[in-house]
């Protein structure tokens, strides 16, 4: 109820220099008492007077902040559902990310392994025509064949007392006969190259087989007639080639 007239009044009795508790004090105890609550009060007045909008103000700003709080709290709920929408859009995201990276790195094998394909096919043009080819060549063996195992056998079986010549000549004489009997053959029929391998020739050279035709026909008329052969030799070719090919064999030789 104090009031700022009430505080002016005063103002002259508060200025006086004897208007002070040790000077009422001499005077009467409770009038030392009032004079030191007047003093007091208007003391109070004049703080409270600064206080007053202070407070007005901190009330007013304390309902601001709780609005603002109530913003705040509204906001960080949203954020919260907003984080928890981007969480799962993050998760589809990057689930999305690792399939496509999965089917990328699918497709890249798929790439690489038809490039291998391509250049594979690519490559094997070439064999295309050379398999073509080999392919009619083993037909023409297969209708040749029958002919050709004849001729093998007229040879294993009676060309070996002659020469190379007669051998010659009895071959004609046998393919004339058989181009007359309409039986097939292959024309450029190398007998030799039928009956033994190359790599069993070269062995029979590193055992003393010398490496002339006459002399290879000799060494498969040895080895694959059904008879047993009687050789004719007289510089000891042949002898020195049988001892070194059936040494293992427990051959017994008699002087």
């Amino acid at each position: 109820s104090i009031t700022e007239e009430t505080v002016e009044l005063l103002e002259p009795y508060l200025a006086m220099e004897d208007y002070n508790l040790e000077t009422a004090k001499k005077v009467c105890g409770n009038v030392a008492g009032l004079c030191s609550w007047t003093q007091a009060m208007a003391y109070f007045y004049g703080i409270n007077k600064e206080v007053l909008p202070l407070k007005a103000n901190l009330a007013l700003q304390e309902g601001r902040l709780a609005a603002a709080q109530m913003e705040l709290n509204s906001a960080q709920n949203q954020l919260d559902e907003k984080q928890m929408e981007l969480d799962e859009v993050q998760a589809m995201y990057d689930a999305a990310m690792k399939e496509k990276q999965a089917l990328l790195d699918d497709a890249e094998a798929c790439r690489r392994k038809m490039n291998n394909a391509t250049a594979l096919i690519e490559g094997l043009e070439g064999e295309k025509l050379r398999w073509t080819a080999s392919s009619k060549n083993f037909q023409n063996q297969i209708i040749n064949l029958v002919g050709n195992v004849l001729l093998a056998t007229g040879f294993l079986s009676y060309s070996g007392p002659f020469n190379q010549e007669y051998r010659n000549l009895l071959l004609q004489l046998w393919k004339k006969e058989m181009d007359n009997s309409k039986i097939p053959y292959s024309k450029d029929l190398n007998l030799t190259g039928m009956l033994v391998d190359n790599a069993t020739v070269g062995e029979w050279n590193l055992q003393g087989l010398p490496n002339d035709d006459l002399s290879i026909q000799n060494g498969i008329i040895v080895t694959k007639a059904s008879r047993y052969p009687l050789l004719i030799d007289p510089q000891g070719q042949g002898k020195i080639w049988i001892k070194n090919k059936e040494k293992n064999n427990g051959l017994q030789v008699n002087s």
